[in-house]
């Protein structure tokens, strides 16, 4: 933010797909250095020291801990090892920035609350998919009584990198992702951006959750994602999965609003569509976070709108998570910026008002996911804990 003048340190733990785009975001703050990087393998240790310019690389994230240099840890590995990692670093007195799922059960993630809580240390789950301007804009334009009282939310997260059964990834293991896949990895997000917009919770649900490919052929070899159609038969081992590719939720949410969702991750040709649809008693809205600056507002007595972001046009609120002029896209790297300026800065001023999803959403968000797993496995409506 705006006349901060410290510098933080933070130590990066993971440098898959997610790792770069968290490294690139800090960067482009300005004041918080990266002290060292944790990597598994001695071979992509090197290769990251190199490609990344950071002298620290090591393969123990304990070690990083114990350099007084780093404020804050962000962690961006497998999901079995976040519990290990940030119990660690909030004992060791660190900040703690955590991906998404912030563990791989409730149980775990309420652990994590009361440690960062007793430790008196900032902590953030990334759910970074609310900061994009335009769904900030739908979140104002509730507050301010826009769109009436809401009474039906719907959408969809839709991906297609799990289509074939050729395709493989940690994430399809429940014992480095945990016992959910598709909703925890993708229908997380999408909860939390339903919840933070319209400002209710999901209070009961009825889910169906399945595994079309109730068998998949991982690779011999490490390969990068995607390639797997490239390999011969010989190339891999069948293996059984326990983690589902796809979850349909019906739910209600606050004491009137309905609603529902999928959660995909075999959908032909949808790379990554985030879609959420809100529908009150004045008006209504539609996001789509493959044409993420653009939204939908829909009127039953007036013609419906296309509202392309611009900073001018957006609710004063909402403005400061455009950081562009009219014209200039803002896409997914973004919202990890807005996000890490608001956690960052809290550090500094622990008493400042800086919004951002904190390990209590990651608890929320987790609770969803076990009665989306406890609704399907009894065929039934569940409630949902508070």
């Amino acid at each position: 933010m705006v006349g901060m003048k410290k510098r933080l340190g933070v130590a990066l733990l993971g440098t898959g797909f997610v790792g770069r785009v968290h490294l690139e975001a800090i960067r482009r703050l300005g004041y918080v250095d990266v002290r060292g990087l944790c990597v598994s393998s001695p071979v992509r240790a090197a290769k990251a020291a190199a490609e990344f310019g950071i002298e620290k690389v090591v393969a123990d994230y304990r070690t990083l801990l114990d350099d007084p240099s780093v404020d804050a840890v962000d962690i961006c590995t497998p999901n079995a090892l976040h519990l290990p990692m940030a119990s660690d670093a909030l004992a060791s007195g660190k900040h703690v920035m955590c991906e998404k799922p912030l563990a791989t059960s409730a149980e775990d993630a309420r652990t994590l609350v009361s440690l960062a809580r007793e430790k008196n240390r900032r902590n953030c789950t990334c759910y970074n998919l609310r900061y994009y301007p335009l769904v900030q804009q739908m979140r104002r334009m509730r507050e301010d009584g826009e769109l009436g009282e809401t009474l039906i939310v719907q959408g969809t997260y839709s991906q297609d990198w799990l289509l074939y059964d050729t395709d493989w990834n940690w994430r399809i293991e429940s014992r480095a992702n945990g016992p959910s896949r598709a909703m925890a990895d993708i229908g997380s997000h999408w909860c939390d951006l339903a919840e933070h917009v319209t400002g209710q919770r999901i209070t009961a649900l009825c889910a169906d959750v399945h595994t079309f490919h109730k068998i998949r052929k991982r690779p011999k070899e490490s390969i990068e994602t995607f390639a797997g159609k490239t390999l011969r038969p010989e190339d891999y081992i069948e293996e059984p999965i326990d983690t589902e590719d796809f979850g349909a939720v019906v739910f209600r949410m606050g004491e009137r609003a309905r609603g529902s969702f999928t959660a995909s991750q075999v959908s032909a040709g949808r790379k990554n569509r985030l879609s959420v649809e809100i529908y009150g008693t004045k008006g209504s809205v539609a996001w789509d976070g493959e044409r993420p600056n653009e939204l939908w507002i829909g009127s039953r007595n007036m013609p419906n709108q296309i509202l392309v972001k611009d900073p001018s046009l957006l609710k004063e609120r909402a403005r400061p998570f455009a950081e562009l002029p009219g014209g200039h896209a803002e896409g997914y790297g973004d919202t990890f910026k807005q996000v890490f300026e608001r956690f960052y800065a809290s550090i500094e001023d622990p008493g400042g008002d800086f919004e951002y999803p904190q390990f209590t959403d990651g608890l929320r968000q987790l609770t969803l996911v076990e009665s989306v797993l406890a609704s399907s496995a009894a065929h039934a409506w569940v409630e949902v804990p508070c």
